[in-house]
């Protein structure tokens, strides 16, 4: 019974798509430079999420000009592979390109809430401002109205230096589109003097193809510069087509003698039967297959959530609930396994045994997790066993700086190995619990790092409750489940307890199965199993407390009688701040009081409310990273003031 549910949910999704015609993509005309405009069917936010596939193979275009005219640059700047934009260039790896020249960039296109983006990481510089980043540093690859709703996941003002995630414009090809031969979108920046039949020419394209796919017509055809045109693609583009001559754009028949609609129609829907029936039918047999194959290791053996302990005290904990198959992760299920092979690239398990000296002791990391080298690159391959389906697809379709990036799959004798970016600054706890009567400090973190990784953890969980569809809950926050880059910026890893927030908005969600590590967990959550995105306020709250204080969280509890704020309680009472010797002792001693205490009253005050016992008083995510930007922003003005003082004497 349940194995004939299960095929027919699977065989509807495989029906589904082919049932569904999906719209064009309308170009933005001349409303790049209108940024109060927030009307998101102008496309200026994106193009909608109505492809075929949620995540695809996509190409931009670039104007090669300085600092950005190299490939190691231009690939920095568009969060581009160095080594497919040279190979597509047709240029080696070190390669310059001339000043104005068109430089085709591949890039991974995922939908991110309602639009396709591909997500580039900017350092912003003095005088930016969303239009200007837009415009002229990314050519018009973004809009200000993409990055202003960037913008406010960071910080309401933008200030050099600081990190901002610029949405590109891509988009994958419709039903349609797939139907007619498209395998991919380019997004092409327009120059001045071009037309849409000159580009089309430029890629051997029908003129009326590229019309279609922006909504444009023959007779609404105009386009303006430094805005994207999206170019449909049989095949890969290619380097002799941006640099030789383009061939005389093509043109339609003679309006005058046009086929007879009724016959064209007729045809049309012949063929698309045709199509469809056919493609029902080889999908459903070799989909069938795959499903038969992967559903009986999925019933093999499905292992609980592991989490890491603490201490002995405040070891992780699971209290079982009911754990039953339903439709919906039935559904999501079939349609992660669709979408892996699709998104992700797939490794063969050679290359990973080749990446790790055959999983060497020698680059184990911790627990199941390996340091490989893959084409050069520095990665973390994880080995899980189990059904890993729903934390692949979370990782799959949330993009942000902040979060760890998976890069790829290998499933070999029933296991899962998942390739990872490498960070190679390890985890946050190496560096904030420290012996202070050691006498080494090699692996302390300053005051303005400690911020920073706090609001890069805020602005991660911030964009997990606000900026994906459905909203996520984390539930899984604790130190070593932050990891550091070169730069000390903070990632997210281990998604494996996070369930999504859809429909909660504001309300609790009631949950018998708990899992976590005590200490990070909230209240309502421990004792009677409410789930909200307050759950991870809570959470930030015990990791600041941490990385203000330098201890776990278990030691902090020594001293508690019943709720976690009530270690604050003593430096709060003291009105000077500048005279607190509570707040000199509750500091991080290795920090040798290089602070300034009034930021750091305010960071504690943040904690204070972060771990109220109400989560409903608890500040939103939002809140908290607006809070954690203004106290870096301040602590970096401190800086300079002091250093500039020291230097006068």
């Amino acid at each position: 019974m349940a194995f004939g549910r299960l095929f027919l949910i699977f065989s509807l999704l495989l029906i589904f798509p082919l049932i569904s015609i999906k719209a064009q993509q309308p170009y933005i005309k001349k409303l790049n430079t209108n940024c109060r405009v927030r009307n998101a069917s102008t496309s200026v936010l994106g193009y909608a999420c109505n492809g075929v596939n949620r995540t695809c193979e996509a190409y931009l275009t670039f104007r090669s000009r300085p600092p950005y005219n190299t490939v190691t640059s231009i690939s920095n700047l568009l969060n581009a592979n160095a080594t497919q934009l040279s190979q597509l260039n047709s240029v080696s790896e070190t390669a310059a390109f001339g000043t104005g020249e068109t430089v085709l960039v591949p890039t991974r296109c995922s939908c991110l809430g309602q639009f396709y983006q591909a997500n580039a990481t900017y350092v912003i510089q003095a005088g930016d401002t969303p239009f200007t980043i837009a415009n002229n540093t990314f050519e018009g690859l973004s809009t200000c109205h993409a990055v202003q709703v960037e913008r406010s996941n960071l910080t309401i003002d933008i200030y050099p230096g600081s990190r901002l995630t610029v949405p590109l414009r891509c988009a994958c090809p419709t039903e349609k589109q797939a139907a007619d031969g498209i395998r991919y979108l380019l997004s092409y920046l327009i120059t001045w003097g071009q037309s849409v039949s000159s580009i089309s020419a430029i890629f051997r394209v029908d003129t009326g193809v590229t019309l279609a796919a922006n909504q444009l017509s023959e007779q609404d055809f105009t386009i303006y510069p430094f805005t994207t045109l999206l170019v449909p693609l049989s095949d890969q583009p290619s380097r002799s087509q941006t640099i030789a001559p383009p061939p005389p754009p093509t043109t339609s028949p003679p309006p005058s003698s046009p086929p007879p609609p009724t016959s064209s129609g007729d045809n049309k829907w012949i063929y698309m039967l045709v199509g469809v029936l056919g493609g029902v039918a080889l999908t459903s047999s070799i989909g069938f297959a795959v499903f038969w194959f992967c559903f009986l290791r999925k019933r093999k053996q499905i292992p609980p959530p592991m989490v890491s302990s603490a201490s002995q005290s405040f070891e992780a904990i699971v209290k079982p609930g009911d754990k039953k198959l339903d439709v919906d992760e039935d559904s999501d299920f079939m349609e992660s396994l669709n979408s892996i092979a699709q998104s992700l690239k797939v490794y063969k398990f050679e290359e990973l045994k080749s990446a790790t000296q055959d999983f060497s002791p020698n680059c184990l990391i911790k627990g199941s997790v390996y340091k490989g080298t893959i084409n050069g690159d520095l990665a973390a391959i994880k080995k899980m066993h189990g059904d890993v389906s729903k934390e692949i697809q979370l990782l799959n379709t949330i993009h942000h700086h902040n979060l760890i990036r998976l890069s790829g799959v290998c499933f070999n004798d029933s296991h899962w190995y998942l390739v990872f970016e490498f960070a190679v600054n390890g985890p946050l706890s190496d560096w904030i619990y420290q012996d202070e009567h050691e006498q080494t400090t090699n692996k302390s973190l300053n005051w303005i790092q400690r911020i920073q990784i706090a609001l890069d953890v805020a602005n991660a969980l911030d964009y997990l409750h606000s900026y994906t569809t459905p909203p996520y809950v984390y539930k899984n926050l604790e130190s070593s489940n932050i990891l550091l880059d070169d730069e000390f910026r903070a990632k997210i890893i281990d998604f494996d307890l996070a369930r999504s927030a859809e429909g909660q908005d504001g309300h609790f969600a009631l949950t018998r199965h708990i899992v976590g590590t005590r200490g990070y967990m909230s209240p309502e959550y421990l004792e009677n199993g409410l789930v909200s995105t307050k759950l991870d306020v809570y959470g930030l709250g015990v990791l600041m407390l941490e990385i203000v204080t330098g201890k776990h969280v278990y030691e902090l509890y020594e001293n508690v009688k019943k709720n976690l704020s009530e270690v604050l309680d003593d430096v709060l009472e003291e009105e000077d701040t500048d005279e607190n010797q509570k707040l000199t002792d509750f500091v991080d001693p290795f920090l040798q009081g290089d602070y300034p205490p009034q930021l750091a009253m305010s960071v504690i005050r943040l904690i204070d409310g972060c771990l109220d016992k109400d989560p409903s008083a608890r500040p939103d995510m939002n809140e908290v990273s607006q809070s954690l930007s203004r106290v870096l922003t301040t602590s970096h003005a401190v800086d300079v003031s002091v250093t500039i003082s020291v230097q006068g004497r």
